[in-house]
């Protein structure tokens, strides 16, 4: 059975520091949420008030509509997967996958099924008598994941749990994580700082920033039509154009556009535009000069030189014929709203 969970209101300080800042977030039934942001924004503070690791100072966790904020760790019904995979060296793999069934008393042939039903599940089905030390890093972290689940939790919690591992295997691992998310239906908890980890896997993507919440949303969502400069910024790539606001529009390259978001101040800011949405039209009078062009199969990353400025552009792969390096080019943007910040040392 899946639970949803709710971060209601979540204030959780360190000293002086303060680690979640009025927190609310809910985490829906059989959802996978990423909790998404750099270091230091709260995000495993988060995840740890929900495991009970950690109290909040003030405000409520809900897990299927009860308060489970002071109660105690071993009874909240939640397994986690570390970073550090924390398995027990001196365990074979399917007692490290049993553990918790046997802290529980269940029986052991009934703990040595659930084992083996587990390393089939997670691809290790011939791995049960080996020992920690004799597995890869992502075998290690098919392990955790397969303890976690052994108990059958209502609510996943993972904390970074790729971060260790290389990137040919990371991304292989995300991709298992997920089917087996799906598979289960168990409500789950990822928190990552990699945006594209995030957007990959996730349901839904709560970006924080110092303890709060900038945005949640679809991946889709967070990166097309970003809440706020701040979630602009951290996902994806963006470039800064020079821009003039008026009347709720700004002026840039030429174009007027409307603006989303919130308005910034000042009339001089900065349009935050993604690579596909910066358009190149060769020009032998065109103000832009292609520096740079690196291929990536259906599509290659443009470097423009724009005065002072260099852009970036992401275009169709067969474009990069006649978008060569030392190309003149008109440049533009997709018609369509677009975020602005105010501008880096206006007041």
């Amino acid at each position: 059975m899946t639970a949803g969970v709710e971060f209601r209101g979540l204030r959780r300080m360190f000293g002086r520091t303060v680690a979640l800042d009025g927190l609310d977030l809910t985490v829906r039934p059989g959802e996978l949420m990423a909790l998404l942001g750099p270091s230091g924004c709260g995000k495993t503070t988060a995840l740890r008030c929900v495991a009970g690791f950690e109290h909040p100072d003030e405000g409520a966790v809900v897990v299927d509509g009860e308060d489970v904020t002071r109660r105690p760790a071993n009874r909240r019904d939640t397994g986690m997967v570390f970073q550090s995979y924390s398995l027990f060296p001196n365990l074979n793999v399917r007692d490290n996958v049993a553990f918790g069934l046997r802290v529980r008393k269940v029986p052991a042939a009934r703990r040595h099924a659930r084992a083996a039903e587990l390393l089939e599940l997670v691809g290790l089905p011939t791995h049960g008598e080996r020992y920690p030390h004799e597995l890869s890093g992502g075998q290690q972290q098919r392990v955790a994941l397969a303890r976690a689940l052994a108990p059958e939790p209502r609510v996943l919690l993972l904390d970074e749990p790729l971060s260790a591992l290389d990137a040919k295997v990371r991304l292989t691992l995300r991709e298992e994580i997920r089917r087996l998310q799906l598979d289960l239906g168990i409500t789950t908890v990822f928190v990552t700082h990699d945006q594209e980890e995030a957007l990959s896997v996730a349901d839904r993507v709560a970006v924080m920033r110092e303890g709060r919440l900038e945005q949640c949303a679809p991946p889709a969502e967070v990166y097309d039509r970003p809440a706020t400069p701040f979630v602009a910024e951290f996902v994806g790539t963006m470039n800064h154009l020079p821009g003039r606001l008026s009347s709720g529009e700004v002026t840039v390259l030429g174009m007027t556009l409307p603006v989303e978001g919130p308005l910034p101040a000042t009339p001089e800011v900065d349009v935050l535009a993604r690579p596909e949405a910066v358009l190149l039209t060769p020009d032998p009078d065109g103000e832009g000069l292609v520096v740079t062009s690196s291929f990536r199969g259906s599509s290659a990353r443009l470097r423009v030189r724009l005065g002072d400025l260099e852009v970036l552009s992401d275009v169709p792969g067969h474009d990069t014929v006649r978008l060569a390096p030392g190309t003149r080019v008109g440049v533009g943007l997709v018609r369509r709203p677009v975020l602005v910040a105010g501008r880096a040392g206006e007041s």
